[in-house]
């Protein structure tokens, strides 16, 4: 049984998704301003990579790089199809979950969420010098707290339809489906550097619905004492 969420107020500053957009942009932007070499080395030494993180078969956090890496992957991409399709879940899914959870909540739940899915997607890819990169189990964090939060909700997005845009509001369980289309189509159509980390996906998703079912009954509570 879900509990009805009230929703915060319209007038709410949305500063947390914008800004992750932002970084990622840059980031990318800064990369494919970059030689080929230099564009490896960074990969090299800023991606999660199971040879560096797991070199005996067990986590090596002792170095404060080797764990950073599981946070400044999120902030990595392949290609312009690979951030685009990222971005453009982040903000679906990202906006309306940072009005229901606040700024703070969702920024830290992308980060802490991410490096968990991260960590996953290390223990399980059977290639060692695969380099993990990508905000996909980020992205998925957010998209199963938003289901948690809001199973019922319907999201509008344009359509075009020839000549004209249509909006149209869609049930979220729809969209996200969608959204696990398009990660199938993304790992056929567009190159990636490394195996395409499923895992990581799942890990996320799976991190952001509890996250989401667990923070459901607070949320509520704390918007109920503040009517």
């Amino acid at each position: 049984m879900f509990v009805r969420l009230p929703e915060r107020q319209r007038n709410q500053i949305h500063w947390a998704t914008p800004s992750l957009v932002l970084i990622s942009v840059l980031a990318f932007l800064w990369l494919v301003g970059l030689d080929d070499a230099a564009r490896g080395r960074i990969l090299y030494r800023w991606g999660a990579m199971p040879e560096q993180l797991l070199p005996a078969g067990v986590f090596d956090l002792s170095g404060y790089r080797h764990w950073a890496t599981l946070f400044s992957t999120l902030f990595i991409h392949a290609d312009w199809l690979h951030l685009v399709g990222n971005l453009l879940f982040l903000l679906i899914f990202g906006l309306p979950a940072e009005r229901g959870l606040g700024g703070l909540r969702l920024l830290l739940l992308f980060l802490f969420a991410g490096a968990a899915a991260n960590a996953a997607a290390v223990l399980l890819v059977d290639v060692p010098r695969a380099v993990i990169i990508g905000s996909s189990g980020a992205v998925s964090a957010l998209v199963g707290a938003y289901l948690a939060l809001f199973p019922r909700a319907r999201l509008g997005f344009v359509l075009p339809l020839g000549m004209f845009l249509e909006f149209v509001r869609t049930p979220a369980p729809v969209m996200i489906g969608a959204w696990a289309i398009l990660q199938v189509v993304f790992s056929v159509v567009g190159p990636s550097f490394g195996a395409v980390a499923w895992s990581a996906h799942v890990a996320g998703f799976i991190i952001g619905f509890l996250y989401g079912l667990v923070a459901r009954s607070s949320l509520s509570r704390r918007w109920r004492a503040q009517a």
